[in-house]
């Protein structure tokens, strides 16, 4: 899954840098063919924010449509690292007369490739999702409340980039909390390593996550990146969003 580049310019900040601010007009009017694809700045939008991205407007909803799709990219817990569809559609590729098959894989690779790790070829990577929240946070703050997009594609309903972040940060917390019968989704892929009673109040922090059950796969130790489930815990205590009336008890 491709994260979108963005960043918003508050116009306090370009007013505050001339020197910046004339050289990004430098290029936008003598380089065309680097600025081609770059959102043309000049236009404010809410707040007066200019936004500097390569996907903007119809190209955005155009790749939100695929990964807001259930039977794509969009799961229970987050987002895939690689659409549902090639698991009835595998993408081939023929080299020197040898055909190579990528196939999705939510969990555990079908090859001892990289170790048995399906790597990128399905699971839930928490960098990943983060990214793509932040994007959307951040090209909220251009856009506003008035841009909104079909979540999940579809649906019928249609949400603003806010709260399609908010959407997606809940699903990616779902995978510690308790479900209706008591069980956290991340132990899934443990078999019997966990102990109810024994291991009630212990939370690991797996690599990445299986998109169909929550299984936490590979390491269960991350805390360079899944730890990041803290800051949109936080985040989502302070929109008022979380699913949950309390994210720390409830875990």
């Amino acid at each position: 899954m491709e994260v979108p580049s963005v960043e918003t310019l508050e116009p306090q900040l370009l007013d505050a840098m001339p020197g910046f601010k004339e050289r990004l007009e430098w290029y936008l009017a003598n380089r065309p063919d680097l600025a081609s694809l770059v959102s043309r700045w000049q236009e404010p939008g809410a707040g007066a924010r200019r936004l500097v991205a390569l996907t903007r407007g119809h190209r955005m909803k155009c790749l939100l449509r695929r990964m807001l799709d259930a039977n794509e990219f969009l799961s229970d817990y987050g987002v895939r690292s690689m659409s549902k569809y090639h698991k009835d559609h595998p993408y081939t590729l023929e080299i020197r007369g040898e055909q190579k098959v990528v196939n999705y894989e939510p969990a555990e690779s079908q090859t001892y490739i990289f170790g048995g790790n399906s790597n990128w070829r399905g699971p839930i990577w928490f960098p990943i999702n983060y990214l793509l929240i932040e994007s959307l946070q951040k090209f909220h703050h251009y856009y506003g409340d008035d841009f909104k997009v079909e979540c999940p594609t579809r649906s019928g309903r249609f949400l603003t980039l806010k709260e399609i972040a908010n959407e997606l940060s809940n699903r990616l917390i779902s995978i510690w909390l308790r479900d209706g019968k008591g069980e956290r989704p991340f132990t899934r892929a443990s078999g019997e390593a966990f102990n109810s009673p024994r291991d009630a109040g212990r939370v690991l922090l797996h690599e990445y996550f299986n998109p169909d059950t929550g299984g936490g796969l590979g390491a269960s130790h991350q805390t360079g990146w899944t730890a990041l489930v803290a800051k949109l815990i936080q985040q989502q205590g302070d929109f008022g969003t979380i699913r949950t009336h309390d994210p720390f008890t409830d875990l």
